[in-house]
C-alpha cells in the first residue's frame, strides 16, 4: 500500500525528514495543511507534513460536514466567494473525491406566499446558475432547484409542522465525511512523495541569517527530539495561527475563534430524505441527513478560552433543539441527542465594531509571509481548501531561500486535475456492489457504506476480510462498522490511539447514544497487535477514551463555556504535549 499511513511508515517519514533539507515543511494536519502538502508534493517538491495530534483532530473534523457555496454569502453579496466555492464543490463531486462528497437535497421552508418565494427563489436560482456553470465536472454535478407547494412539501417532509411553511424550495448541495477527506488528502500526498507524521509537536524553530530554516520538534509517541530543516515553512494551523506565529517570533495575521456546536439525533425521529436549512436570528441552521442519524447545527459564538478542547454547554444544546423544534411536528428532547461535537472556526480578525459578533466576519482566506522562510494562512472555509492550499504554496515559494535560483520555475498547481486516492475506480465498484455483497454474504447497504468510506480502496479492506473472515463481522457494539475497518484504520489510515478510531476513522463518538464506549475494548484489542500495545497500554487507551466521553457528557449540562471547559479538562491528554520554546 504505497499510500498507507502505517506506524512503520510514520517512523520512516520522521527519519527521512530529519536527514535532508526539505523544499516545504507544512505545520498543521487539517484540511488546509493536508491540501498544501499534496499541492507541493504534486509539483515535484520534497515535502514534510507535521500534526501535533491526529489528522483532522481540530476544526477539520468538527464542521457541518457540508461542501457548499454558502447561500448566506449570496445575501452578503459575496459573489466571488460563492462562485469559488461552487467551482470547488463541482470538482469534489465530479472528479477529486466522488467517493466521499455526495449531493444532498435541502428544503428551504417558505412562510410568505409571494415576496419570499420571489426573493429566496431568485437567490437560489443564481446559486444554481453559478453551480451549473462552474460546478459540473465530467458530467457530474448536483440537480437544479424546484419549488414545492404545501402539499408537495408535506409528502417529502412529513415531520414538518403544519404551520411551519406554506411551501418550500428544494435545492441541492453536497455533504462530506470531513475527517476522512483529510486523511485521504494526506494519503494522496504521501503517494506523491510527501513525508507525513501525526502526533509530532513543533517546539521551536531553526534560524539562519535571519530566516526561518526549519523546526525543532518532538515525536510525542516516543519522546524523540527532532531537527527538521526546510527552505520554506508553511503554517496552516487554523485557530492556532496566533500561537504558531508567537512560537516563531513573528507577527502578521490575527485570528479569532468562533464556536460551532452540532448535535446528532436518530434517523427515526425525523421522517423524510431531505435536509433543511432554517433561518435563525444569528445565521442559518442545517438539519443534515446521514444514513443512521441527522446532524443539526450550528451555533456561532465567540470562544475566548483554550482552543484544544472546545465543548458544548447546556445552552448550546438547548439553542439547537429550540430552533429545530420551531419547525418539527414532534419536538426533539435531550433524550433524543445521540452525541455532540464542537469545533472552532478560524476567522480573520475584523475591525472591532464593539459588538463582539463573529457572524459577519468574512470567510475568505489570507496568506502572508510573516517573516523570511515562514508563510501562514488563515480564514477560509472547508469547501475551498484546495484554493487555499494552492495560494499558500505559491506565496511560500515566491519567498526565495538563499541558494535558490531566482529564475527557476516551479510547476504550477495541478490539484484541480488530481483525483484523491479511492476516487479512481469508485464508480466501477459501485456498479458491482451487488456482486461484492453476494461474495461476502452482506447486504448491498453494507457494501454502499464501505464504498462511500473507501471508494476503490475498499479492495484493501476486503483483502483483510478475505485473509481473516472474522474481520468481516460487525464491530462489537457498532453494527454499522466492520472489525476490519478498525484494523485498516491502524495499518493504512494513520490511527495511533483509540480516540482516533472511534472519533475520526469512524463516527461512533457522536452517532451512537453510547458514544462508542460499547465498542472501545473490542476496538482497542484489534489495534493492539499492529501498534505493539501490551495489556497495560490497552487498558490506558480504553480508560482514556471512557474518561473523555464522561468529561464531554459532564460539560454538556454545564450552563456556560467556562464551566463546560472545566468539566472537559478533567480528562487528561492521551499524549501530553512538550514544553515549547
Amino acid at each position: 500500500m504505497p499510500t498507507a499511513l502505517s506506524l512503520q511508515n510514520r517512523s520512516d517519514a520522521l527519519d527521512r525528514m530529519s536527514s535532508q533539507v526539505l523544499d516545504v515543511l507544512v505545520i498543521g494536519g487539517g484540511v488546509t495543511g493536508a491540501g498544501a502538502a499534496l499541492d507541493a508534493a504534486s509539483r515535484g517538491l520534497t515535502v514534510g507534513l507535521l500534526e501535533q495530534r491526529d489528522w483532522a483532530s481540530g476544526t477539520s473534523s468538527r464542521a457541518s460536514k457540508l461542501v457548499h457555496g454558502g447561500l448566506r454569502y449570496l445575501e452578503m453579496l459575496d459573489f466571488a466567494l460563492v462562485r469559488e466555492a461552487l467551482h470547488e464543490r463541482g470538482l469534489l463531486v465530479g472528479r477529486l473525491a466522488p467517493h466521499l462528497v455526495h449531493p444532498v437535497p435541502f428544503l428551504y421552508p417558505i412562510r410568505h406566499r409571494l415576496w419570499e418565494r420571489v426573493y429566496i427563489g431568485a437567490g437560489i436560482a443564481l446559486y444554481d446558475t453559478l453551480g451549473g456553470l462552474l460546478g459540473r465536472v465530467g458530467g457530474r454535478g448536483v440537480p437544479l432547484h424546484r419549488h414545492l407547494s404545501k402539499e408537495a412539501l408535506r409528502r417529502v417532509a412529513p415531520s414538518l409542522r403544519e404551520d411551519a411553511a406554506i411551501g418550500a424550495i428544494r435545492y441541492w448541495d453536497a455533504k462530506v465525511d470531513d475527517a476522512r477527506l483529510v486523511q485521504v488528502l494526506v494519503r494522496t500526498a504521501v503517494g506523491h512523495g510527501a513525508l507525513a507524521a501525526s502526533r509530532t509537536q513543533v517546539t521551536g524553530y531553526l534560524e539562519e541569517d535571519g530566516r526561518v530554516a526549519g523546526v525543532r520538534a518532538v515525536d510525542l509517541e516516543t519522546g524523540r527530539d527532532l531537527t527538521i530543516r526546510a527552505r520554506h515553512v508553511v503554517g496552516a494551523t487554523g485557530v492556532w495561527t496566533d500561537q504558531t506565529q508567537e512560537l516563531f517570533r513573528a507577527q502578521g495575521l490575527t485570528v479569532r475563534a468562533s464556536k460551532g456546536v452540532h448535535i446528532a439525533v436518530p434517523r427515526s425521529v425525523i421522517a423524510g430524505e431531505d435536509g433543511f436549512i432554517l433561518r435563525t436570528e444569528k445565521s442559518v441552521l442545517f438539519i443534515i441527513p446521514w444514513p443512521t442519524h441527522w446532524v443539526i447545527g450550528t451555533t456561532d459564538t465567540p470562544w475566548d478560552l483554550a482552543k484544544d478542547h472546545p465543548v458544548a454547554s447546556s445552552a448550546d444544546v438547548d439553542y439547537l433543539l429550540e430552533h429545530a423544534n420551531a419547525v418539527l411536528e414532534r419536538p426533539l428532547t435531550r433524550d433524543d441527542v445521540l452525541g455532540v461535537y464542537t469545533g472552532l472556526r478560524p476567522l480573520l480578525q475584523p475591525v472591532d465594531d464593539g459588538s463582539g459578533s463573529t457572524t459577519k466576519v468574512s470567510r475568505e482566506h489570507t496568506v502572508a509571509t510573516v517573516r523570511p522562510g515562514l508563510t501562514v494562512i488563515a480564514g477560509g472555509k472547508y469547501t475551498t481548501y484546495r484554493v487555499m492550499a494552492r495560494d499558500v504554496v505559491d506565496m511560500a515559494l515566491a519567498d526565495r531561500a538563499p541558494g535558490e535560483d531566482p529564475a527557476a520555475t516551479v510547476p504550477a498547481s495541478l490539484t484541480e486535475e488530481l483525483p484523491l486516492v479511492g476516487a479512481d475506480g469508485y464508480q466501477v465498484r459501485w456498479n458491482r456492489k451487488a456482486h461484492l455483497a453476494a461474495a461476502h454474504g452482506w447486504t448491498e447497504t453494507r457494501v454502499e457504506h464501505l464504498l462511500d468510506r473507501y471508494g476503490s480502496l475498499v479492495d484493501e479492506v476486503l483483502a483483510l476480510v478475505d485473509a481473516d473472515p472474522d474481520l468481516g463481522r460487525p464491530l462489537e457494539g457498532a453494527p454499522d462498522y466492520l472489525r476490519a475497518e478498525v484494523l485498516y484504520a491502524v495499518t493504512a489510515e494513520g490511527a495511533l490511539h483509540l480516540e482516533d478510531v472511534l472519533t475520526r476513522r469512524t463516527r461512533l463518538s457522536y452517532e451512537q447514544a453510547d458514544r462508542g464506549t460499547a465498542s472501545a475494548r473490542a476496538a482497542a484489542a484489534l489495534m493492539a497487535g499492529p501498534l505493539g500495545w501490551d495489556d497495560a497500554q490497552l487498558e490506558r487507551e480504553v480508560s482514556s477514551y471512557l474518561a473523555r466521553v464522561e468529561a464531554e457528557r459532564a460539560a454538556e449540562v454545564m450552563p456556560d463555556d467556562s464551566s463546560a471547559e472545566a468539566a472537559r479538562l478533567r480528562a487528561p491528554e492521551i499524549r501530553p504535549f512538550a514544553d515549547a520554546s
